[in-house]
């Protein structure tokens, strides 16, 4: 994800044999109690004021990415026929998916692509160093060693002899920004790297104007743990305003060893490569540009890549968020922090507009899968 950000599978650059510590048992994802509940397309909230013509041209955008073949070839006919208005769009529709309730109420939020001022050199203001991937970071596959670990994988490094060292756990944020940085890939605001890494790609613009895409390559392995809770625990934020802009803001306003002491909190660390900007959109873990408010991530345990969600999403938590959120979304991306049937975080597109939206969205959701009829 982007935000929602993925592991990456890296090779050691020196030719070593790891040694896996055994590794408790993987219990599988545990089925709803509650199966999915077939409905009609009138049970769906707001589906008449639904924009159906561009909810079907981001599915078209999208859909190629599923493996179902009963999607797949609605897929097909959908870059076929190409309805041409809303009535056409929605006809096809409802003529190609039944849409089922997931049970429970679960939790929507929303990420973006930043874009951030950056420097090629140290600053005191700029004084924190975008890293790349380090070469002692290695990725294992669980899978590869219990079959109930399919999917599932740690990061850390090698210890020990070549040929005869142990994985053990990378080390934290707190540890990772205690070293020296010799070949930074650019320099941030500590708060805006923060942010980045959470988002897990973005755009840096330089002082001469050039424009760089900063793309997730790894991370440490470590749990993703957020601030907000803690902060507004603390005393440091208000109960009813802890947005991601009200976080920055704080973040800014204490930036040295109160803010970096915040920060490390969530000891997960993002590795990042740099890429020229083509222009488009965000790329997720499908591989496909995300068409911005119709692109979520999902909990890829308990939902495939490419499947098609209705979200019903409402009862804000956080000072000026939109209402409700009520529209069709494919699942494109996925994220660390997004656990659970019925949990989604919703792209919401690149920029400072779709950032403010994003840090307010924090809404009680009802999900519902619309299933290829075929």
């Amino acid at each position: 994800m982007l935000a929602a950000c993925t592991t990456t599978s890296v090779t050691p650059t020196a030719p070593v044999t790891p040694t896996v510590p055994s590794q408790p048992p993987v219990t599988p994802p545990v089925t709803p109690a509650e199966p999915a509940r077939p409905v009609s397309f009138e049970d769906l909230p707001g589906w008449a004021q639904e924009d159906h013509l561009g909810a079907l041209d981001a599915f078209r955008q999208g859909c190629g990415v599923a493996k179902d073949p009963a999607m797949a070839e609605v897929c097909r006919q959908a870059r076929a026929e190409r309805p041409g208005n809303d009535a056409d769009a929605r006809r096809f529709l409802e003529t190609h998916f039944r849409p089922e309730v997931l049970p429970g109420q679960g939790l929507l939020t929303a990420y973006f692509a930043p874009e951030y001022e950056a420097r090629m050199s140290r600053s005191a203001e700029f004084s924190a160093p975008m890293r790349g991937k380090p070469a002692d970071l290695v990725t294992v596959d669980l899978g590869q060693f219990n079959p109930g670990g399919v999917g599932q994988k740690i990061a850390g490094e090698v210890t020990g002899e070549v040929g005869g060292g142990q994985v053990v756990p990378y080390p934290d944020r707190a540890a990772i920004e205690a070293t020296t940085e010799t070949r930074p890939l650019a320099w941030m605001r500590p708060e805006d790297l923060f942010f980045l890494q959470i988002q897990g790609s973005g755009i840096l613009v330089l002082p001469d104007g050039r424009r760089v895409r900063a793309a997730f390559a790894a991370h440490n392995g470590r749990p993703f743990v957020g601030i907000a809770t803690p902060m507004r625990d603390r005393g440091l934020l208000p109960d009813n305003n802890t947005s991601g802009d009200a976080i920055r803001t704080w973040l800014a306003d204490h930036r040295g060893p109160e803010a970096d002491a915040i920060m490390q909190l969530n000891p997960r660390y993002v590795f990042f490569q740099t890429l020229p900007d083509d222009g488009r959109q965000a790329v997720g873990a499908a591989g496909i540009p995300l068409p911005a408010g119709r692109a979520v991530a999902v909990d890829i345990s308990k939902h495939a890549l490419g499947e098609l969600f209705w979200l019903d999403a409402g009862a804000p938590k956080l000072s000026g968020a939109f209402p409700t959120y009520r529209r069709l979304a494919l699942a494109l991306d996925v994220g660390g922090a997004i656990k659970g049937d019925v949990r989604a975080d919703l792209y919401t597109g690149t920029g400072a507009a779709a950032g403010a939206e994003a840090g307010r969205v924090r809404h009680d959701l009802r999900l519902y899968r619309l299933v290829p009829k075929g």
